[in-house]
């Protein structure tokens, strides 16, 4: 029988996944959006790039809300353990949330025509996800140490560790992808061929970054924590499928057909790998302080945050499938036209 602890695990990992990809797309379109306007082809994209932003970029958190009350319900243990060692790391994730939210509420009121402004949006693109991609490393062990019930974090080694960075290039730069990917696919819906043009070549050019630093990652984990390397090597089936999308994605893209397709395997790319990732991490969630057996609450307790969960799932995705057929896939939203 599947306990309460995996299922809850398996929930709130479906919920970061949501947020990989949702937040991926924000991120990135904050990027291109600036990178446009500094090479004088803003006149292409950004008109697009705001259609899409308009209606979702309030909703964008939910995932990662759902995700952190998640964990330390779930698993108490991880607010003592994260709380303590990533005070720093959080607290920059937080500032920069707090910059990029305050872009998207000056948006209405003129800053987007300011070049400082469109900055600090496409720098917090790629500094966020680098910011929280952090917690992945610390959970693979070796940069945490308590001492007389002190938590306390190595900040050199993390610095000085080849895992670190190549998390953090990982983190960037498949971003970049994703988005990249996300939005040729919308810009085809609109049928703005400047933008398609523009739009596909951004998502050409991350996919060969975004699959070196994944292999990049990959040898640096074998290095860090044989374990869960090798729990991963016996995933391979996943790992495989995970290419596979990626090659099937990247052709889609390269002979400019089926847009939404190719984003539907780039999807499922990062979903294998993803999923891929987790399972080799079991049974630690923060290696080696906390597991999912021993670190989990009580079962009565966790067996409710299963079904409020569950039920938030199934009310969140209806949610988002709504927001985007009323909005970005309607045909005249999408080509401007209201």
């Amino acid at each position: 029988m599947i306990s309460y602890e995996l299922i809850g695990i398996t929930v709130l990992w479906l919920f970061l996944y949501g947020y990989l990809i949702v937040a991926s797309i924000d991120f990135g379109a904050g990027f291109f959006a600036y990178y446009a306007r500094l090479t004088k082809q803003d006149h292409l994209i950004n008109r697009l790039i705001s259609r899409y932003l308009s209606p979702v970029w309030e909703i964008t958190n939910v995932f990662f809300v759902f995700f952190l009350v998640g964990i330390i319900g779930f698993f108490p243990d991880t607010a003592y353990y994260y709380g303590s060692s990533l005070l720093v790391p959080g607290s920059i994730a937080v500032i920069l949330l707090a910059i990029r939210g305050s872009f998207y509420a000056f948006e209405n009121y003129g800053s987007k025509e300011s070049i400082v402004y469109l900055f600090l949006y496409g720098a917090t693109g790629l500094l966020i996800p680098a910011s929280l991609s952090v917690a992945l490393t610390l959970s693979e062990g070796g940069f945490i140490t308590e001492q007389s019930g002190v938590v306390s974090l190595a900040y050199l080694k993390l610095f000085t560790s080849p895992l670190s960075w190549s998390i953090v290039v990982l983190a960037i730069v498949s971003v970049l992808f994703i988005s990249g990917s996300f939005l040729t696919f919308y810009a085809s819906r609109a049928a703005d061929q400047s933008a398609l043009k523009l739009l596909r070549n951004y998502a050409l050019f991350w996919s060969t970054p975004t699959i070196i630093a994944a292999l990049t990652a990959f040898i640096y984990l074998s290095q860090h924590n044989e374990r869960h390397f090798q729990n991963m090597m016996d995933l391979w089936w996943l790992l495989a499928l995970s290419v596979g999308f990626f090659m099937l994605a990247l052709w889609l893209l390269y002979s400019g057909r089926r847009y939404g397709l190719a984003f539907i395997c780039v999807m499922l790319q990062f979903f294998c790998a993803f999923f891929a990732y987790g399972i080799g991490h079991y049974p630690y969630i923060l290696d080696p302080f906390i597991t999912i057996q021993e670190g989990a609450t009580q079962e009565s307790m966790g067996i409710a945050l299963v079904i409020a969960f569950i039920g938030g799932l199934c009310l969140l995705i209806p949610s988002l499938v709504l927001v985007f057929k009323l909005f970005l896939f309607d045909a005249d939203y999408v080509k401007g036209k209201k």
